[in-house]
Order: structure tokens, then C-alpha cells, then sequence
């Protein structure tokens, strides 16, 4: 099949909002005397806030009915956080122009609510870009589970297989996989040297990067 179709993940890969997300985290768990190493912290970048809550709320022991006020505490805090200070990444606007030019469906297909998802496309102003934004926040399942990357593909009209997935998590890439698209990995760069990007099809510093050639790999 001929790819006709681009699905950009959102936190980490269009806005600089990680930084936020782990800085709001940390404060969440503090409140409860946990604290995180980065790599700790990487090791779940990715999942949703009750599944990222209620794995360390397992393995710190901490009990677990207290996660719903403490996910829409993290939630109301990071959300603040990206809306006032967050930064787009580099090339964002390239990148979505390059699949505008070739006249391509473009998605998102984000673990955050749809709530953030409204404010990183105002205030980046790239709403117009997205054909339709998917979130997996109120899916059963997550990524690395693919439904998200499916649900989008079904409602741009298209095949997973006719669709580039772009991602800066591992848990991102698995599910773009699992939904067999081609996937783009763009990992932070203290995570860039690790093997388990090989899950990818391709692999960039940036999304300035990302080249005709590059495009032409994937096809």
C-alpha cells in the first residue's frame, strides 16, 4: 500500500510539554515521600496518569484509592504548566507542512486528554493542520496498547498500513507498530542511544531531521 496518511503523537514530539509532565508527576508522588530517579521516570513515559500513577502507587506501596484525586491534581497542575510555559519542538511547523504538501490525512493520536490535546494545538495554532484528534484517555487501554492509533486511522477513512506514525516514546512506538504503521521514533536525547529503538523503523535526533530521502526509506 502507498502511504497517504501521517498520525503525530503530542507530548514530547510537537510541544516540549515532558519536562511538565515530570516535574508535575514528581510533585504528585513528593506529596506521598517518593521520589523518582530519570531513569525511573523514562521507564513509564508514555502511559496514561491513573496507569502511570497506579504502577508506582504498586511498587512504592502506596494505596491505591487515592489515585483518582491524585491524577486530577497531576492533571489541573501540568495542565497549567504546559499552557503557560510550554514550548513547541523543533520543526514542528516543517514537518506538518511537508505532509500537507503531498496532500496527506493527518492525525493525532495522543495518551493525554482530549482537554490537552485543545490546549497544545491553540497555542501552538496548528489545530487547522488535523484532519481528527484522537486520545486514549478514555479508552480501556493505553499505549503501548494500539487502539488509539487505530481509532485515529478509522476516522481519517484509512488502513493502518497506508499510515506513518510519528513518536518520541517506546511505549508510542510499540503501539504504532502493533497497529502495523511505519513508525518514526524521535527519543529524547538522554534515551537516544538505546537498542529498543530498533523497534522503529527509523530513528531521529529531531524533527528537523526528517528528509525527502527519509520518506522515501519508509515508502
Amino acid at each position: 500500500m502507498q502511504f497517504n496518511t501521517v498520525i503525530f503523537d503530542m507530548d514530547g514530539l510537537l510541544i516540549d510539554s515532558e519536562p511538565y509532565w515530570q516535574e508535575a508527576g514528581m510533585e504528585t508522588l513528593r506529596e506521598f515521600n517518593v521520589t523518582l530517579s530519570p531513569i525511573q521516570y523514562h521507564h513509564t513515559t508514555g502511559l496514561r496518569t491513573p496507569e502511570w500513577l497506579d504502577y508506582w502507587f504498586g511498587v512504592f506501596g502506596i494505596d491505591k484509592q487515592r489515585i483518582p484525586a491524585a491524577s486530577a491534581a497531576l492533571h489541573a497542575n501540568v495542565f497549567e504548566k504546559i499552557r503557560a510555559e510550554a514550548a513547541p519542538m523543533p520543526g514542528v511547523g516543517e514537518i506538518l507542512d511537508f505532509f500537507r504538501k503531498k496532500e496527506f490525512r493527518i492525525g493525532l493520536a495522543t495518551s493525554s486528554p482530549l482537554e490537552l490535546a485543545r490546549i497544545v494545538t491553540d497555542k501552538l495554532q496548528i489545530g487547522n493542520y488535523f484532519d481528527t484528534v484522537t486520545s486514549a484517555g478514555d479508552l480501556p487501554h493505553g499505549k503501548p496498547h494500539p487502539q488509539v492509533y487505530m481509532d485515529c486511522a478509522a476516522a481519517l477513512g484509512v488502513h493502518p498500513l497506508e499510515c506513518v506514525a510519528f513518536e518520541d516514546s517506546f511505549n508510542g512506538v510499540i503501539a504504532a507498530k502493533a497497529a502495523r504503521m511505519k513508525c518514526v521514533a524521535v527519543p529524547v536525547a538522554d534515551q537516544f542511544a538505546l537498542p529498543k529503538w530498533g523497534a522503529a523503523d527509523l530513528k531521529l535526533s529531531s524533527l528537523l531531521d526528517f528528509t525527502a530521502g527519509h520518506f522515501d526509506m519508509l515508502r
